[in-house]
């Protein structure tokens, strides 16, 4: 038979073999073995439990589990063989015995292939962290810029909010933050060691949202793959999954979703596997949500599972104390990914940004210092610099200098404000208002001197 020609081929090629029966006795040895084992005469081994004529078998273990073992490390004594040991079945697929082989005698010969998997395992490890390091959040609370009334209160809600395991609703405009509000929220959570997973629907073809949101079980349909595939909610387990522009989502996939919010578990495409999940869930839109439930296109309980912190992130034309802060913020940053040396923005440049509407918001004022650095050639923006790049400023009627608030002064009434508000919420406690608008307490004592605050007032 070809299985006993492979036998005895291997048992010529290798340093020793011997074959066990059902009851694990040993019925074969071929003649390099019984040397191996200081076996004077083989014929005495014959008939015997294998695990007295090697004292460190494993070959019960091969013929009682039905499953191979590779590769092992056994010792004998002083020695030391590298083995691998195989079940023997009959025509019926019965386990009926076992095969073992002696592949060297000197486990040094699997130094090459030890080290190979070492090389593996590191670079697995590596990739593994790679995945973590991306999965974690880029933004925290103090990437919020803006020191005005309605930045300092959105702030402060969703501080609360990250204190708590419950699902946040972000409405606001495109470009006003709302993923930067999630990743925040997360980092100042107590999921925060945990992975912050985002999915952007509007971004996924529809046919594709249930695998990107449930994963694909091995071989669920044709071109999938053998090995399946996590889904986001796999991925985000114990940690946070954000979902931007849940507004599209369709219908069908909202009933879905829901189930898998209410109950914690979900079902892979193509299998029949529940997998329960523990996930906290912040969605985003800029969509009004309450107007497509009257309307019937968003569903009103999956509405209500989600609304149960609300954050409105502001415009930024509701925000125009921000607007020098952001600049400079900005200003600095795209300086230094572009590597060009570092600008200024002068104050009618500032008061040109405040007479556009930034439908974009923040991400338009982006593209807009982008484009701008890109083409001056000063290290100063000027008005005409952003005239080369913006729409035309509304009209306004002239105003007379009495009653024009010039940058500066408008950002130190909403930083006075701002300083006034935290400080009465806090008592008079200066480090917990440093905590409320996110700055050092150092930082805060400088600012109470630089706008005069009395120390009764403060």
């Amino acid at each position: 038979m070809a299985s006993e020609s492979l036998v005895s081929h291997f048992s010529d090629l290798c340093e020793g073999a011997v074959i066990v029966d059902a009851q694990s006795r040993v019925v074969w040895m071929n003649d390099h073995y019984p040397g191996r084992l200081g076996i004077v005469d083989p014929s005495l081994a014959i008939g015997q439990p294998v695990e007295s004529v090697i004292a460190n078998s494993q070959m019960r273990q091969v013929v009682e589990s039905g499953k191979p073992i590779m590769l092992d490390i056994m010792d004998v004594g002083e020695e030391s063989f590298v083995v691998t040991r195989l079940p023997l079945r009959d025509a019926a697929g019965t386990v009926v015995g076992a095969v073992g082989f002696i592949l060297y005698d000197d486990p040094r010969h699997l130094a090459p292939v030890v080290s190979r998997y070492q090389l593996l395992r590191a670079e697995l490890a590596d990739a593994e962290r790679k995945l973590a390091e991306a999965r974690r959040t880029k933004y925290t609370f103090s990437s919020f810029i803006g020191a005005g009334e309605a930045s300092t209160e959105l702030k402060q809600a969703a501080r609360r909010a990250a204190r708590t395991a419950s699902s946040v609703l972000i409405l606001g405009e495109t470009g006003t933050g709302k993923e930067l509000l999630a990743q925040a929220i997360h980092a100042a959570s107590p999921r925060a060691d945990r992975p912050f997973v985002a999915v952007n629907i509007a971004a996924v073809p529809e046919t594709l949202l249930e695998a990107e949101f449930f994963g694909v079980a091995p071989g669920a349909y044709t071109g999938a793959d053998r090995r399946g595939r996590e889904g986001k909610f796999k991925l985000a387990d114990h940690g946070t999954l954000f979902l931007d522009e849940i507004g599209d989502m369709s219908l069908a996939l909202q009933a879905k979703l829901l189930r898998t919010l209410q109950e914690r578990e979900f079902e892979a495409v193509g299998s029949n596997r529940v997998v329960a999940v523990d996930v906290r869930i912040i969605a985003a839109t800029s969509r009004d949500l309450e107007q497509m439930v009257a309307a019937g296109t968003f569903r009103a309980d999956l509405y209500y599972r989600l609304n149960v912190i609300t954050l409105n992130t502001p415009p930024l034309r509701e925000r125009p104390e921000d607007m020098a802060l952001l600049a400079e913020y900005l200003i600095e940053q795209i300086c230094r990914q572009l590597d060009i040396p570092a600008h200024d923005i002068s104050s009618p440049a500032l008061n040109r940004l405040l007479r556009h509407d930034w439908p974009g918001n923040v991400r338009e004022l982006a593209n807009v210092l982008e484009r701008a650095l890109l083409m001056t050639d000063t290290d100063l923006l000027e008005v005409a610099d952003l005239d080369r790049v913006m729409p035309k400023a509304r009209d306004s009627a002239p105003a007379s200098p009495a009653n024009v608030i010039g940058i500066a002064e408008a950002v130190a009434q909403a930083e006075r404000k701002a300083i006034l508000a935290a400080l009465d919420e806090s008592r008079g406690n200066k480090a917990q208002a440093a905590r409320r608008l996110g700055i050092s307490r150092a930082a805060l004592y400088e600012k109470i001197a630089a706008l005069g605050l009395t120390a009764d007032a403060a």
